[in-house]
């Protein structure tokens, strides 16, 4: 829940809703997490073939600068998706669990006078 609140303050700061998530690390390996995030963002979660992202991206920088590859275009070329979550649940049930996570976050901030 605490990613839906990220996304919609970054929807609301540039004006661009969210439509697909593209994700890697480690955690993006379980896809029970992954399927989570589907379901609460209401949009479809994909995971490269790759999920080490940001090691690849620092080798695919070296090539750029060595002249292995010839453009940006090239790399994005060789990104590969592993799979796609998509939402297993409807809007409404999102909304009734995003609900029951706000009023849970609004109880915990009165537990210390």
């Amino acid at each position: 829940m605490q990613s839906r609140d990220v996304i919609a303050a970054m929807a609301a700061d540039s004006g661009t809703p969210l439509t697909t998530l593209r994700v890697d690390g480690g955690a993006s390996r379980n896809d029970l997490l992954m399927q989570i995030q589907s379901d609460v963002l209401g949009v479809p979660v994909i995971r490269p073939r790759n999920v080490e992202t940001t090691a690849v991206g620092a080798a695919y920088l070296a090539g750029l600068g060595s002249g292995l590859w010839p453009t940006r275009a090239a790399l994005g070329e060789r990104w590969e998706i592993d799979r796609v979550f998509e939402p297993t649940i409807g809007d409404s049930e999102r909304n009734e669990r995003y609900a029951t996570w706000e009023r849970a976050i609004e109880r915990a901030g009165h537990w210390a006078s």
